[in-house]
């Protein structure tokens, strides 16, 4: 239940992409049940290719907290994390992280790559798939017809 709530704000944050005609997707981050930091791409706005969900999401929480570990967090993203942010999650000792739908020509959560493969690493992140799944998959889809369509 908490899971779906939470994605649920991951999910607002990509129809915010969604509407700045930005790939729709959307990141928060989740400590002691509360949100500290949400965001979503804005690498068309900013004109920078790491201007990403995942990566603006970690800079704000980290503000928040007032340092670079972000132990005892949870991300929650609408898209598996592509392996820029994926090593950008290990590196900032998020604990927890939650997918929507998985990206099968790009992701590095076990699509294409696993980076978040148990002892891989020095820091372990416990990852769930499949949280709003669909809706966060039919986003991504409805863009990028829009956007062929042009």
């Amino acid at each position: 239940m908490k899971d779906l709530l939470f994605m649920n704000e991951a999910f607002k944050e990509a129809c915010k992409a969604y509407l700045k005609g930005e790939v729709p997707i959307g990141a928060i981050i989740v400590r002691n049940d509360e949100i500290i930091s949400r965001a979503h791409n804005l690498r068309e706005t900013l004109k920078d290719p790491t201007a990403h969900a995942e990566i603006i999401a970690i800079k704000r929480a980290s503000e928040v907290i007032g340092g670079w570990r972000l132990i005892e967090c949870t991300m929650y993203v609408t898209i598996e994390p592509c392996p820029m942010c994926a090593g950008a999650i290990l590196q900032s000792r998020i604990e927890n992280l939650v997918i929507g739908s998985k990206d099968e020509k790009g992701g590095a959560c076990g699509s294409k790559v696993d980076l978040m493969k148990h002892n891989l690493f020095n820091h372990n992140v416990n990852v769930k798939y499949g949280i709003l799944e669909n809706k966060s998959s039919s986003i991504m889809k409805r863009f990028f017809r829009n956007i062929r369509r042009r």
